[in-house]
């Protein structure tokens, strides 16, 4: 059940309907953040294609959204958790991450991956862990892919 799977407290929901996403919303809070600072629109509309994505909602009004890329299989990439600012303190990212692993098509995954600078006490409650073998762990990073004048990605920047 991919769409319209909720979990509330009191009038706070978790909904995975696409359709009630706020683009511009999310686009707002992605463009800013450390993670995808500049961010352009059209990408942000291209993950939520891709992506199993998580509104989270006061009444109807959303305060919050994270995305799951998988294969419903083996693997899961937890991606652009938030709850904005001002609804913080609620505990609604427990509630936002219950969600996303009680989600029928991400269960029994060999593999969860996520990237974070400052949210390991929230990730750990849930399983995550540092790398047990982070040297077979590899990536190709392109922080500059979204800045002007960029060459598109094909320069790897550290």
């Amino acid at each position: 059940m991919t769409d319209g799977l909720a979990q509330g407290t009191s009038r706070f929901s978790v909904d995975t309907n696409k359709n009630r996403l706020d683009v511009a919303l999310i686009h707002r809070f992605l463009s800013s953040s450390y993670w995808a600072k500049d961010v352009p629109i059209e990408v942000v509309r291209r993950s939520i294609q891709g992506s199993l994505c998580f509104g989270v909602y006061e009444d109807d009004r959303q305060i919050g959204f994270a995305r799951v890329v998988s294969d419903s299989a083996t693997f899961a990439y937890l991606a652009d958790v938030f709850i904005l600012e001002t609804h913080r303190g609620r505990g609604l990212s427990k509630v936002l991450m219950a969600s996303i692993t009680d989600h029928p098509d991400l269960q029994d995954l060999r593999r969860w991956l996520l990237s974070t600078r400052d949210a390991h006490s929230l990730y750990s409650r849930y399983g995550f862990t540092s790398l047990a073998a982070p040297d077979r762990v590899m990536e190709r990073h392109s922080p500059k892919v979204y800045s002007k004048g960029c060459d598109g990605g094909a320069g790897i920047d550290r």
